[in-house]
């Protein structure tokens, strides 16, 4: 019994289809034509279509001609439908034996059919679970290669701040350079002023020579501790700053392995990341000490300076005494002499005021 669905009438256009075209029709050929239909229902349409076809095989053509030559015709077909019934007979029964082989056959292939189409259907399901494998397995590459993309990103960016940091290292130690012989210059100079003036006061005030090398000396001894302590802590900076070259030149042979293995070894990279901000943060407290150093070496100009204040205070507060007593001297010398000696004194407090302006 057929299945609804596919009609008969659907199957007989299709074969007539097949047979203008000169294509012997088949079940294959016709689910084809028709793009719809289960090879059962096909197959049983295409039995009836042959079953009908062998019934109408001896009804001849309708045919237009004239009542004579029809007449004719009718004549020789009976004389030959007579003489042909015997062998038509024969033929018969050995067609319909090759007809019922070929139904068997039929229906073997039939079931071939049948058994190919559900292994048809078991190989699509595989073919679509294995295509949605592989385009699971294309969507899961295709993260990978955006995460390998974006970890070789994230690496130039790293690698382009380290070699900012260290551009701005190399800065700041030049930078740190130039402080200290600006500041050795400077005491330098100042050192030169100090002996000018020193030299000039000496001259001027033999008397005050003893107390003024004793200030030297103490401003020297200081401006001596400043000095060395300026050295001492430039040298602890430049180990330290040689130290970070030295553990930027272990990070960086740790960051090219870490590169090669990147697709194994996450973790490590993930450690190396961790160890390069450490050394940032390290840069970072250089930078500051660097800074805290510069600040102190400002603080101890200053208090340099300070000093210097002090001792031209104490080098003018000595002038001063030393006029004072000066001045006293000239006062008791000059009740001592008596009026006989009023002028020359008046002169010379005409020249102590004026060396006092």
């Amino acid at each position: 019994m057929a299945r609804s669905g596919v009609q008969y009438e659907d199957v007989q256009r299709a074969i007539d289809g097949l047979m203008a075209r000169g294509e012997a029709p088949s079940v294959q050929k016709i689910r084809e034509t028709l793009g719809t239909g289960s090879f059962t229902t096909i197959s049983e349409h295409l039995r009836e279509w042959r079953k009908r076809r062998e019934e109408n095989r001896d009804v001849p053509p309708p045919r237009g001609m004239p009542a004579a030559l029809q007449e004719l015709a009718e004549s020789l077909w009976q004389q030959a439908q007579e003489s042909a019934n015997e062998a038509l007979a024969h033929y018969r029964r050995e067609a319909d034996d090759k007809v019922a082989d070929a139904r068997e056959a039929t229906a073997e292939a039939e079931r071939q059919a049948e058994d190919a189409q559900q292994r048809e259907s078991a190989l699509s399901a595989h073919l679509a679970r294995t295509e949605e494998r592989l385009t699971e397995r294309t969507a899961e590459f295709a993260r990978l290669q955006a995460d390998h993309d974006a970890l070789a990103s994230r690496e130039a960016r790293q690698r382009e701040t380290l070699q900012r940091l260290e551009t701005r290292l190399d800065e700041l130690q030049g930078e740190l350079e130039r402080q200290a012989q600006a500041h050795r210059q400077a005491l330098a100079d100042q050192e030169a002023v100090h002996q000018q003036r020193l030299a000039q006061e000496e001259q001027r005030h033999e008397t005050a020579e003893a107390r003024l090398m004793s200030l030297l000396d103490e401003a020297r001894q200081e401006r001596q501790a400043a000095e060395k302590a300026q050295a001492t802590r430039q040298d602890r900076l430049e180990k330290r700053l040689e130290a970070s070259q030295a553990e930027q030149q272990s990070l960086r042979e740790e960051l090219a392995e870490e590169q090669r293995r990147r697709r194994t070894e996450e973790q490590a990279r993930r450690d190396a990341e961790a160890a390069r901000t450490a050394l940032q943060e390290e840069k970072a407290r250089l930078a500051a000490q660097v800074e805290d150093g510069a600040k102190a070496l400002a603080s101890r100009q200053a208090r340099i300076e300070a000093l210097e204040r002090r001792l031209e205070d104490r080098l003018w507060s000595s002038l001063e005494s030393l006029r004072e007593t000066r001045e006293r001297l000239d006062e008791t010398a000059e009740n001592d002499a008596g009026p006989a000696s009023a002028g020359p004194e008046k002169a010379d407090n005409a020249e102590n005021q004026a060396r006092k302006r």
